[in-house]
């Protein structure tokens, strides 16, 4: 593996990481009714820290074999989806609206994940538990907006 290019990769994933700081949970978040399947919150920093490292991982290998270049185009996709969605489902606390980019990242991430497997199988493997994982954010991202209809489309003025 090119530690550069994990580490342009990985920049890339702080880019997205940054929206988690600049719109965090907050009281919002947490009285929202929740699904008795919700991972406990210190999992999600676990998680995306572990994801982020395996998709830089990931594309730093890929990125050394021929025919690389559609999976590397889709892992662009699926990191713009993936620092959309938070601005919107916490930034503008429109629940329903993010469902959205996490249909774009879905797609991407799972699309992402097979053009890996055709160049490289370590390189498609690493991405496995984001396509889990997305999975279960996706299940979350709807979940929340069935279970709070009344705050699935966004903030009022003023909040």
């Amino acid at each position: 593996m090119d530690f550069g290019l994990f580490a342009i990769y990985l920049a890339a994933c702080g880019a997205a990481a940054a929206t988690g700081a600049m719109f965090p949970t907050g009281p919002w978040y947490v009285a929202l009714k929740k699904p008795s399947w919700n991972p406990p919150n210190w999992v999600f920093p676990v998680a995306w820290m572990s994801l982020y490292i395996l998709m830089s991982a990931a594309a730093a290998r890929a990125s050394l074999f021929e025919g690389a270049s559609v999976g590397l185009a889709l892992w662009s996709v699926q990191i713009a989806f993936n620092t959309l969605w938070t601005p919107i489902f916490f930034g503008l606390r429109r629940m329903r609206a993010a469902l959205v980019p996490m249909a774009g990242l879905w797609l991407s991430v799972t699309a992402t994940c097979i053009a890996f497997f055709t160049v490289d199988f370590w390189a498609g493997l690493m991405f496995v538990p984001y396509v889990v994982w997305v999975t279960v954010a996706g299940a979350l991202n709807l979940a929340l907006v069935r279970l709070n209809p009344e705050a699935s489309v966004g903030a009022q003025a003023g909040v």
